[in-house]
């Protein structure tokens, strides 16, 4: 069965930071894209991050280049998703996701077959 178990959420100041966790299980990892999305309320879903399994390249939307690393931990089949600096408009609920996108849409929330339950971020101003 797969499974995809985002975890790490919470409630955090302004600046502050946090790091998400994303447990995969039940297919191999490395054919596939692990991605993390975000919604927040009356917002449509965005992609925040993804990485390859096959060669750990990465990719960020660019609000938040420089502030969130997406890393893999092979042995463990886990993605995380370490934000610093945190701001008001990062509260959303992450959620992840595989997939196989096309270069030109790594974060197109299409391109990923398979989703996680999310976990709710909220920043606090």
């Amino acid at each position: 069965e797969v499974q995809l178990q985002a975890s790490g959420g919470g409630l955090v100041q302004v600046g502050g930071s946090l790091r998400l966790s994303c447990a995969a299980s039940g297919f191999t990892f490395a054919d596939y894209v692990i991605g993390w999305f975000r919604q927040a309320p009356g917002k449509e879903r965005e992609g925040v991050s993804c990485i390859s399994s096959a060669d750990n390249s990465t990719y960020y939307r660019g609000s938040v280049k420089g502030r969130f690393t997406i890393s893999i931990d092979k042995a463990k089949n886990t993605v995380y998703l370490q934000m610093n600096s945190l701001k008001p408009e990062d509260t959303a609920i992450y959620y992840c996701a595989r997939g196989r996108p096309v270069s030109s849409a790594r974060l197109t929330s299409s391109m990923y077959t398979y989703w996680g339950q999310g976990t709710q971020v909220t920043v606090s101003s």
